[in-house]
């Protein structure tokens, strides 16, 4: 009976009405069930949430493997430098913060290079480049693909792969370089061997470094000079290089001192040093007469090596001679088989700092240009990249000159940029004039997508972390897309002060602008400066320590002892 009371006793805190009659222990009782729920819930989600993490990362660990295996199996070859693992951003860049409206930025830029690229690929797929607003591809630099070319690191370095991959079949299937046309020797270097040779840095596939070397060799001939300055045209089918009627038979400053990058890289990773050994004679020659104020001429006569009288720039037609100059120091990681490139940047820079002028009544800092001793109160936004050269270049200087040249930059920076806010666009003009009283005016008025203005807010953000430079970008970005973007691509503007459209989206759009605007949201990490340099097209090459030997001028002999030693055992050549 005890038992019998004991269990009717339990099972009475089952039954419904003992609850309804005791209000306290149905509240009780419902907290308690209520807290359980919850508990069971939230670890049900733990493990939920545990569990999707482990399968993203075992889908990264066999990624990797899977790249490993390619390696392996061949496309690391003896030339072939270590390369980017492609993993996600947050990845990468575990330990370097990344804010949430850097994040947000950057990703509206990728979708601009989706935009550009998708109409690229839609209207005109192996052509130079598009015309957005009638629908057609144009070749403007012989039908190379320039754009295409143009665009592979950029599509690599936004995790854009399925479009890459289909540029990358492009290239080693229908890319023919043996056209029966005559190409700029600098548009082609600095575009299609230098957007190569970024490609195969960061992917490690041969095909591009292949590519690179076959399009090389068709420009060599231009070089074949008595004073090694190269003609600026050369026929890819047949050679004969010259030079435009238009410059009277001279070379022209730029076009013949921009290939030393793409060239001396092209040695160090095929081991041939003839490449190097070119463009490097173009220096020593230049060096033999150069001037105190380490400025030159826009047009040098090639085979005499003397300067003609001709405008004297840091922009069209003279600007990256002197951007090479720093950045074949950077290339070779500063050591002393390079530093007379640095020395003469260093005498090229004195210069520069004559050119210097401010407006009234804004004391805007701007360069102008100088024909003999009198000075031309212009600029134009191609000159635009100075600043950014002069911050990168700034720091291998002593603290007193380092604090005065960076000070400059931010000067000029704030010029390009009010370049851009002097307008209705907010786009700028081709290039500006200076006049008493006055701050600025546009001379020519066109746009066409260029990039060097956030190009300098690029690095200049990268080497003081000042976010204002990011938010000048960000202004400039939103007034391409304003008026620049349209539903089939981009264009630029004839007019920046009506914002009439023009036909073109150029190939440094996707190359360039978009590059560096990408890169100004994105952690430092991503294409360190400290491991890579840009050449005058935005492509990053790896940078390589240059221990070679040297002559009694100072200069390297072009043979890099890594690939010296390469080739010697591969019987290229022989010491003398």
């Amino acid at each position: 009976m005890a038992r019998s009371r004991s269990s009717a006793s339990r099972w009475r805190y089952v039954n419904p009405a003992y609850y309804l009659k005791r209000p306290k222990r149905l509240a009780l009782l419902l907290i308690l069930f209520v807290s359980a729920t919850l508990v069971v819930w939230d670890r049900q989600t733990l493990v939920r949430e545990h569990e999707e993490e482990l399968s993203k990362l075992n889908d990264e660990v066999t990624r990797l493997h899977n790249m490993l295996e390619e390696i392996k199996a061949g496309q690391s070859g003896a030339g072939k430098l270590n390369v980017i693992d492609k993993v996600s951003d947050a990845s990468r860049n575990s330990n370097v913060p990344d804010e949430p409206i850097d994040m947000q930025r950057r990703e509206k830029v990728k979708d601009a290079m989706i935009h550009a690229w998708s109409s690229y690929e839609k209207y005109a797929w192996g052509h130079d480049e598009l015309q957005p607003q009638s629908k057609n591809g144009v070749d403007s630099f012989g039908g190379l693909g320039a754009t295409l070319i143009d665009a592979l690191d950029t599509l690599y370095i936004m995790g854009l792969d399925e479009q890459f991959q289909r540029a990358r079949e492009w290239v080693a299937e229908s890319l023919d370089f043996n056209r029966n046309y005559d190409a700029s020797v600098f548009e082609t270097t600095i575009r299609v061997v230098g957007g190569l040779l970024s490609a195969y840095d960061l992917s490690g596939d041969k095909v591009f470094l292949e590519k690179a070397k076959d399009i090389a060799d068709r420009l060599l001939p231009a070089w074949d000079t008595p004073t090694g300055i190269p003609y600026n045209i050369i026929n890819l089918a047949h050679g004969n290089p010259h030079n435009p009627g238009w410059t009277g038979g001279d070379s022209i400053l730029a076009d013949s001192g921009t290939e030393q990058l793409e060239f001396i890289a092209l040695s160090q990773r095929t081991g041939d040093p003839k490449y190097q050994q070119k463009v490097e004679n173009v220096i020593l020659e230049l060096n033999k007469t150069f001037p105190p104020d380490g400025l030159l001429p826009i047009y040098i006569n090639p085979n005499r090596g003397t300067r003609s009288y001709s405008t004297i720039t840091f922009g069209a037609m003279g600007d990256s001679f002197y951007e090479y100059l720093l950045k074949v120091w950077i290339q070779g990681n500063k050591t002393t088989a390079v530093k007379h490139y640095r020395e003469m940047w260093e005498t090229s820079m004195k210069g520069l700092l004559s050119l210097v002028r401010r407006t009234t009544p804004s004391s805007f800092a701007y360069l102008c240009e100088k024909i003999g001793s009198s000075l031309i109160d212009k600029m134009d936004e191609l000159a635009c990249f100075a600043p950014g050269m002069l911050a990168l270049g700034s720091s291998g200087y002593a603290p007193d000159e380092a604090k005065r040249y960076l000070s400059l930059a931010e000067e000029l920076a704030w010029t390009c940029y009010n370049f851009y806010q002097s307008t209705p666009t907010k786009l700028a003009g081709e290039n500006y004039f200076f006049n008493s009283g006055q701050d600025m005016s546009v001379g020519t008025s066109w746009n066409i997508l260029r990039p060097e203005t956030v190009e300098s807010l690029f690095y200049l953000w990268r080497l003081t972390g000042n976010k204002t430079y990011q938010e000048w970008g960000w202004n400039i970005f939103q007034a391409f897309e304003k008026n620049s973007r349209i539903e089939t691509g981009y264009v630029g503007l004839k007019d920046v002060t009506t914002g009439i459209k023009d036909n073109m989206m150029q190939s440094f759009f996707l190359a360039e602008t978009l590059k560096y605007l990408y890169l100004l949201f994105s952690p430092s990490s991503v294409i360190s400066l400290d491991e890579w340099v840009f050449n005058t097209e935005a492509h990053p090459i790896k940078i390589v320590t240059r221990h070679d030997q040297v002559d009694n001028s100072g200069f390297s002999d072009g043979k890099h002892s890594e690939t010296r030693s390469r080739a010697r055992k591969e019987g290229r050549f022989h010491d003398n």
